[in-house]
């Protein structure tokens, strides 16, 4: 579960978030949508632990992002939108310094880089260097590496951009069946179809607040307000 509680975040004089309060519970595939410098990206690097933030709380599965970092980052999975893979490194390489970085014991960490490796249809390139990789690869060995120790939290930003549609579908198709079973999914995305099309609750942020957050339902009835199309909506809240 991730919970935010009256979330600041200044830089000098410059306030990115302003006063933040939202949760996500266990099972829920949540979208984060807003303009570029809206403060999205700001917003989740506070939760994953990147940034402290100015005022309030950030609580991972009941951890305090702050005052118990370590306990945080065991049930956190983070993916950014630029993700960093270490070039010289294969595919399974790379699995394998995650996993040991959480500290998995070698035959069950074996066993799920198989199971991850089948997933995320990558046993073609998966004892290649990542050097090698198209942008779909890459994004799919990243977020095998962010699944590999079963998070409870998944923060993602940007899942989809730059994917062709065979990869656009199986990232599409994990983040449902990871939200079946129990995570909680944290989404910024740009990409107002796919926010549509995944996720159980969307919230708009503009100028670092919230403008709007609720579930399908809310959003179908601000839709009926304007031409019915989920752009419009997005539009005339963040403009």
């Amino acid at each position: 579960m991730i919970e935010l509680r009256n979330v600041i975040k200044k830089f000098g004089s410059f306030t990115a978030v302003d006063n933040i309060t939202l949760s996500v519970p266990k099972g829920e595939l949540f979208g984060f949508l807003g303009p570029n410098g809206a403060g999205k990206t700001t917003t989740i690097k506070m939760m994953a632990g990147l940034f402290a933030p100015t005022g309030g709380q950030i609580l991972i599965n009941g951890y305090d992002v702050v005052k118990n970092p370590v306990q945080a980052k065991t049930v956190i999975s983070y993916v950014p939108d630029q993700p960093f893979l270490y070039d010289k490194l294969t595919g399974r390489e790379f699995l394998y310094f995650i996993g040991g970085l959480y500290k998995m014991e070698k035959k069950a960490l074996a066993e799920k880089i198989d199971e991850l490796v089948e997933h995320f249809e990558i046993g073609e390139w998966v004892d290649k260097r990542t050097e090698d990789y198209s942008q779909g690869m890459r994004q799919r060995i990243t977020i095998s590496a962010a699944l590999v120790h079963d998070p409870k939290v998944f923060i993602i930003d940007e899942p989809i951009i730059g994917l062709d549609p065979r990869s656009a579908k199986i990232v599409r198709e994990t983040l449902q069946q990871k939200a079946r079973e129990g995570v909680s999914i944290f989404m910024s995305t740009h990409s107002l179809p796919i926010a549509e099309e995944l996720c159980d609750r969307i919230g708009f942020i503009k100028n670092g607040r919230l403008v709007f957050l609720g579930t399908q339902e809310n959003l179908q009835v601000y839709k009926q307000k304007y031409d019915g199309k989920f752009e419009s909506v997005f539009l005339e809240l963040t403009k």
